[in-house]
């Protein structure tokens, strides 16, 4: 991304330590990046007075206190107490936040969508009218749990920012592509990667290539991280060096904005006179960062037997209860297949997780048809789902050689909470009403003799 692509009147670092192409490689790294030299003060944090006139800032996405504190150190050209003015609240109807539990609506069931239609001619929507929740669970007072997104935009968000007070968000694009602007810098963001937006973080969505559509998962509680790998050790699965955080760049212009907030699930706007994205420099580890899901090095069984799908994680975040998170997201993606006298597709279970799946590309193993790219399904919290009867012949039967599971990407948003239906996934999203009958024609193989069938 060169200078002259970036938004009108802002201005990106263009030597820092470790970039490549306006980005800084790594997970939970304490960055350092500035736009103009020397904007970053060096052996402490709030100097008397700041160079360029600028204001020193702190924004804290954990506790003080916690063993591993998640901040970082802004320098900006007002402080952000000038960011806000008096508030009034605004309606977005169709993004939702838990507890959203629906007395008519039931969410006991195992379910599928077919992808959302994009919006028609004449059609607009930004990244705040655009976003459609499918599923909340959990409470967003207590900061547990999550919602699940579809979003749909058309059109950028001119003038206009926002940031969550209630969440970090994780992005997963489906089509087209976005530029988020955010008060740390730029991230652009197509199908095959991910992106993570903190708590807090103040930013405006841009199309570059429409029309988008892609999933967002609301990450209510402990910010995502790593998985800890245990016996598999140091490498694999998603590897730090391939998140990238981006470089300082800033606005400074004086223009009337729009500032719109989440807060406790509610939606209010204040405005003001200039842009709020006047982060000269800054440093720390609480910042956004993009992931390329093709960097993702899958492992798994080499001999025989199907691994849980846990060893798929890409991120988790976790919640009080060790081994139990508040949200895996897992991806399914290209890999070979080699077990010997195994069934090789996920197998049927039932699981105390709830499972919110969606389709990138490609065809999912568990259920070649049906699933399209786009669409997304749900099986919630002990509720019985596996592979469908073509599936499960298919694979019963086949000639067990190494095979490439070629040409498929699809993810979940795993959950420890039940995940309730919005009204809106539940009467307004082309829900297939046929989804169950994939498994009615399963047959009964049991005639009471010893043997393999």
């Amino acid at each position: 991304m060169t200078e002259h692509s970036l938004p009108r009147g802002m201005i990106r670092a263009t030597k820092t330590t470790g970039t490549h192409e306006g980005y800084m490689p790594g997970f939970g790294n304490d960055f350092e990046t500035e736009a103009l030299p020397g904007a970053l003060p060096q052996g402490q944090n709030s100097p008397q007075k700041c160079a360029y006139g600028l204001y020193a800032e702190q924004l804290s996405g954990t506790a003080f206190t916690q063993p591993k504190p998640e901040r970082a150190w802004c320098y900006r050209i007002r402080p952000s107490v000038r960011h806000t003015a008096r508030f009034k609240k605004i309606d977005l109807p169709y993004w939702k936040t838990a507890p959203n539990v629906l007395p008519d609506v039931i969410s006991l069931g195992q379910y599928r969508w077919d992808p959302v239609p994009m919006p028609g001619a004449g059609e607009s929507y930004t990244w705040l009218t655009g976003m459609r929740t499918a599923t909340t669970a959990g409470d967003v007072n207590t900061q547990v749990g999550m919602a699940s997104h579809i979003y749909l935009v058309t059109a950028s968000m001119v003038d206009e920012y926002f940031y969550s007070a209630d969440s970090e968000l994780l992005v997963v694009p489906q089509e087209g592509r976005l530029r988020f602007c955010t008060e740390m810098g730029v991230i652009d963001l197509e199908p095959k990667e991910v992106a993570i937006l903190p708590r807090g973080m103040v930013y405006r969505v841009e199309v570059l290539e429409g029309p988008c559509r892609g999933f967002v998962c609301e990450n209510y509680g402990q910010k995502f991280e790593l998985p800890g790998r245990g016996p598999i050790g140091a490498n694999c699965l998603a590897n730090p060096r391939d998140f990238k955080t981006p470089v300082a760049a800033f606005e400074d212009r004086e223009m009337p904005s729009r500032v719109v907030i989440k807060w406790c699930g509610q939606f209010h706007a204040t405005e003001i006179g200039h842009s709020p994205l006047d982060v000269v420099a800054w440093h720390g580890n609480y910042a956004p960062s993009k992931y390329d899901l093709r960097t993702y090095s899958p492992v798994g069984a080499i001999l025989f037997d199907h691994p849980d799908p846990s060893i798929f994680t890409v991120l988790t975040a976790p919640s009080g209860q060790p081994g139990t998170a508040n949200i895996d997201f897992v991806l399914f993606r290209e890999r070979w297949m080699v077990a010997e006298h195994s069934f090789r597709p996920p197998w049927y279970h039932k699981n105390l997780m709830s499972e919110l799946m969606g389709n990138i590309y490609g065809q999912y193993d568990a259920k070649p048809q049906g699933f399209a790219p786009g669409g997304m399904s749900l099986h919630n919290c002990m509720l019985p789902h596996g592979p469908d009867r073509n599936a499960f012949e298919g694979a019963s039967n086949a000639e067990l050689k190494a095979e490439k599971l070629d040409n498929t990407m699809s993810f979940m948003f795993e959950t420890r909470f039940p995940q309730h239906l919005t009204e809106w996934a539940a009467t307004e999203a082309p829900l297939q009403d046929d989804y169950l009958d994939c498994w009615t024609s399963l047959e009964k193989k049991f005639d009471g003799t010893p043997g393999v069938k």
